[in-house]
């Protein structure tokens, strides 16, 4: 929505941003409202030796958008989206998310803990993880598979955490 005109965005919609978490002068961090929208955060480190000589040559930098192959359609894509919201979550499970999360908003080295949007990324997370592993359910482990990568984003570390070199990880 801009200035009350509410503008519809194309289905499916996806937002891949990227970040460099070194030699980030000029650029401003985006305030916790605005990266807790984004479902999961993956660090992808460094390429290994063989794709790093690669890049050097010059061979992943050649159109390499040439090589890219559609795998599905934007409407399979929505399709197999509602595929996995019917994954079968227990009400066993969704305790256990709701106590992980509260654990971060209660725990004395956190500013701040996941919110309710956290809450929900962890569970349609979750729901993935298990279709992704052919199941139409969801166990202990799928939340613990992605926990991290839903949470680590979120969630502030307080000073005496700082202080003490405790990290999100």
């Amino acid at each position: 929505t801009v200035e009350g005109i509410q503008m519809k965005v194309p289905e499916p919609f996806i937002v891949i941003a990227t970040q460099n978490p070194f030699g980030s002068v000029g650029t401003q961090l985006l305030p916790e409202s605005q990266v807790d929208r984004f479902m999961v955060c993956i660090h992808m480190g460094y390429p290994d030796i063989k794709h790093e000589i690669e890049m050097v040559k010059g061979k992943a930098c050649r159109d390499s958008m040439s090589d890219i192959q559609k795998i599905m359609t934007g409407k399979e894509l929505l399709e197999l989206r509602r595929v996995v919201e019917d994954v079968f979550i227990h009400d066993a499970i969704y305790d256990y998310i709701a106590r992980l999360v509260k654990a971060t908003r209660n725990h004395d080295l956190i500013e701040l803990g996941l919110s309710p949007r956290g809450t929900i990324s962890i569970a349609a997370m979750a729901k993935a993880y298990a279709f992704l592993n052919s199941r139409n359910y969801v166990l202990p482990e799928d939340i613990q598979s992605v926990f991290s990568d839903v949470a680590l984003h979120r969630i502030r570390m307080n000073a005496k955490a700082r202080i003490h070199k405790i990290t999100v990880e």
